[in-house]
């Protein structure tokens, strides 16, 4: 039965990455019907940000309480509500309000699937977990892009939404699986250390893989949600051809992701932050916003610097247990 779990927890984490460009890939087309500003996906997108963190920091105390299956199949279903939510909007301010339950549910499947694997698998299975984001974050473009050519931007966030209730289905089925123990998991077995937010900053070496995650973001989410946006509006590509060409770049992450799942096993993880430092500049380097294309090597080249972090499964747990 254990071997039921792990494919459930990456089907969530494609889920997770189903929705996560649907804004950027659409917004083209749903900001003059919204009567919004094309700069004004930048805001919807802070708002989703603060509710993932905000949800990610409460995530240890509702894992505790309800269980980290439970906290993962309500965290989805609000998904699908704010996904459905969006899908009716017909004003900017509603897709802020919407962008709130989004957020929140989403920072608590994130933090709650992150922790779990942490603590009940091996390193490999963390950057593979983050790869099967990648696998979501590429479809979402695509069948948004097929949406606009016939329903609409509405139609995408239906057909997403419906998805993650699916999802929701399996995820309730799957409660029983969430109990099993360490020794059946396969993982490393060790007593995680429960600490609060300012001892995780005196950790050697915390505080430098939060700035570098930061970076990360910063760069993930803007290529992310303005690549369609710049297809259309500076290239003069269709909408439709737009969000398809987004999800070149999230293809390249997920390549890198799935190669990086590989070379845990054969180096360290003070080797993998350098290596992935030094391809995340060569990637920059070569990277111009003139052709969009780059898009997607830049993000296979960047790569490692996302999965340094997480690479070592023991201090992974530490951080999760806060």
């Amino acid at each position: 039965m254990a071997s039921l779990l792990l494919p459930i927890i990456y089907l969530a984490f494609i889920s997770l990455g189903l929705p996560d460009a649907l804004l950027g890939a659409a917004w083209p087309t749903m900001y003059p019907q919204l009567g919004a500003q094309v700069s004004w996906a930048g805001g919807v997108s802070m708002i989703i940000s603060a509710c993932t963190i905000l949800s990610a920091l409460a995530s240890d105390r509702l894992n505790e309480r309800l269980g980290t299956g439970r906290v993962t199949a309500i965290s989805v279903a609000a998904t699908a509500a704010a996904l459905f939510g969006f899908s009716f909007c017909h004003a900017f301010w509603q897709l802020c309000l919407w962008a709130i339950p989004y957020g929140l549910g989403a920072g608590s499947v994130d933090a709650a699937l992150n922790n779990y694997v942490a603590l009940h698998y091996k390193s490999r299975h963390m950057s593979w977990l983050h790869c099967m984001w990648g696998v979501g974050a590429s479809l979402g473009p695509v069948i948004m892009g097929q949406a606009l050519a016939g329903s609409g931007w509405q139609g995408g966030y239906r057909i997403i939404g419906i998805l993650q209730v699916v999802l929701t289905v399996v995820l309730l089925f799957s409660l029983p699986l969430w109990k099993l123990p360490q020794d059946v998991m396969g993982g490393e077995p060790f007593t995680p250390q429960h600490r609060s937010f300012p001892e995780l900053l005196k950790i050697t070496g915390v505080p430098e893989v939060l700035v570098c995650f930061l970076c990360y973001c910063a760069l993930e989410s803007t290529a992310g949600m303005w690549a369609s946006s710049y297809c259309t509006l500076v290239r003069g590509l269709d909408a439709q051809t737009a969000a398809s060409w987004a999800s070149l770049f999230y293809l390249g992450i997920t390549a890198g992701r799935f190669v990086s799942g590989f070379l845990t096993m054969k180096m360290s993880d003070r080797n993998m932050i350098r290596l992935g430092q030094a391809r995340f500049r060569r990637g920059y380097d070569k990277y111009t916003y003139k052709r969009v294309l780059k898009l997607c090597s830049c993000s296979f080249c960047d790569w490692l610097l996302f999965f340094t972090p997480a690479s070592s499964t023991k201090r992974r747990s530490i951080l999760a247990g806060s």
